[in-house]
């Protein structure tokens, strides 16, 4: 048995019926010339055979007795790939509206806790003549050395299906359906201890870094004439808002080494683009609607606290709290503020990993966050407390070449994420080929419709036209 982590633990106490805590993608695939098989009985009898290179996708969940401690992942002898990978066709026209629809559905349902947390789905009938390829994993466990597992089922560099070994072994049939209550109370009490270990261990560790973020805090702190890079709470919005099951979600892509570059001209990053992209589009959204606040909006943006070379399979992120500066009317002095606030997010996480990135226990904490977040979502606290953030903001790096799903060309990959109580707006992108910058907006379809999704697609596509108007970066001063 292998034990979650509080962080990987956590997306399953945090998640209710209106919250499903599973992210996904969309893949559009390109069938060779002159196909005529059956793809979706290919793709599930590749999946059989390589069933065993992935642990995420043969394991499943075991409770702890009274919720006393976090579940344990067992491995499932019985996979029904019948039930996990499954084949739905598009009526009418097939037009990608129709394609984002049914992906925003599938997304709204929950995951069965009693198997393995995955499902794949094959949708033919696009009036392209490509496959859709939806996948969709609890985040509980599709971080780290489980993603790149993932890749080795799912992906080929080449057209050719690569044969895979077969399992050497047969994995020990279980005894029964669950393990057993004096076996999970002992395996929760020897985790428990090695995680108070490694906490005193880490304590001189932790207190340096401590000590060096608030010196870093401490240099963030701007005179009256600047703009304060600490923030604050963020202001009330639409998207602040406790939030149904339902989705709509909206992609789009964009040229990446065309993005990469005029971050470099404007005196940014891809990822200082990306948020301005975001600012722009969300400040014209609200603005358009007379709900734009006078405070600036807030974006909450995941970042990564894995090391290089680690390949654990658990989640390590954290989060960093980005100023969009939609207060500014001007973009350049508005991209300005949003470099600067990134730079210095980025600053305090480097200098706090060895905090953020420890594993406490706490006794019952299943039962308690479970029922409290059941009762945040069905009362009104995410209208009525003040907000962190306004919208999440996630910029992840995917495969750096083109890859093929059973001999078909994957040739766009799109995210689809969370949404929560509070954060109903999910705007994620993510690299693909080292030539496309793929976006998904995830949202509660009751708070930003299908039609208000497509709407700031639109919005984004025209920031970019903004920002490719601004003027040439000065360069920095030569150091004396």
């Amino acid at each position: 048995m292998d034990h979650l982590s509080s962080l990987d633990a956590s997306f399953l106490h945090l998640e209710t019926p209106e919250t499903p805590m599973h992210v996904g993608s969309l893949a559009l695939l390109d069938l060779p010339k002159g196909y005529d098989g059956d793809f979706y009985e290919s793709f599930k009898a590749m999946i059989a055979d390589r069933l065993h290179v992935a642990r995420v996708l043969t394991r499943k969940l075991a409770r702890m007795p009274f919720d006393l401690s976090e579940p344990v992942w067992i491995e499932d002898d019985d996979i029904d790939l019948d039930y996990h990978v499954r084949s739905l066709t598009l009526r009418g026209t097939g037009t990608m509206d129709q394609l984002q629809r049914l992906v925003a559905r599938l997304h709204s349902s929950l995951l069965d806790r009693s198997r393995p947390l995955w499902e794949m789905y094959i949708i033919d009938g696009l009036e392209s003549g490509q496959i859709g390829f939806y996948f969709k994993a609890h985040h509980s466990g599709v971080d780290g050395k489980s993603g790149v597992e993932m890749a080795k089922v799912l992906y080929d560099p080449t057209p050719e299906v690569r044969k895979v070994r077969p399992p050497s072994r047969r994995h020990a049939k279980q005894t029964g359906y669950q393990l057993g209550v004096a076996e999970l109370l002992q395996a929760a009490a020897s985790h428990s201890a090695a995680q108070y270990r490694k906490v005193v261990e880490l304590l001189p560790t932790s207190t340096r870094a401590l000590g060096t973020a608030g010196n870093v805090l401490a240099s963030q702190l701007t005179s009256k004439a600047e703009r304060k890079l600490n923030l604050g709470t963020a202001p009330k919005t639409i998207f602040n808002d406790a939030i149904t099951n339902q989705r709509s979600f909206s992609a789009m892509s964009l040229p990446f080494q065309e993005l990469k570059a005029l971050g470099k001209r404007v005196g940014g990053t891809v990822n200082t683009i990306v948020m301005a992209m975001c600012s722009s589009a969300m400040r014209r959204f609200l603005k358009e609607r007379d709900l734009l606040p006078k405070e600036s909006l807030i974006a909450a943006v995941p970042v990564s606290l894995r090391s290089e070379g680690d390949a654990s399979m658990n989640n390590q992120v954290s989060m960093v709290r980005i100023d969009l500066a939609t207060d500014i009317e001007d973009p350049i002095e508005r991209f300005k503020a949003i470099h600067a606030s990134s730079e210095a997010g980025k600053a305090v996480v480097r200098e706090l990993k060895p905090v953020l990135g420890l594993d406490l226990p706490v006794l019952g904490a299943p039962w308690l966050v479970t029922n409290m977040a059941s009762l945040y979502g069905r009362s009104e606290l995410p209208r009525r407390l003040p907000a962190m953030a306004n919208v999440t903001v996630s910029n992840v790096p995917g495969p750096t070449a083109k890859l093929y799903v059973c001999g078909a060309l994957m040739a766009d990959y799109f995210p689809v994420s969370i949404p929560y109580h509070g954060g109903a707006l999910n705007i994620t992108v993510t690299s693909y080929g080292n030539e496309l910058l793929e976006v998904g907006i995830t949202s509660c379809r009751r708070i930003l419709s299908q039609e208000e999704s497509y709407e700031l697609i639109g919005y984004l596509k025209d920031a970019i036209e903004e920002i490719k108007k601004m003027p040439d970066a000065k360069p920095a001063p030569a150091a004396s």
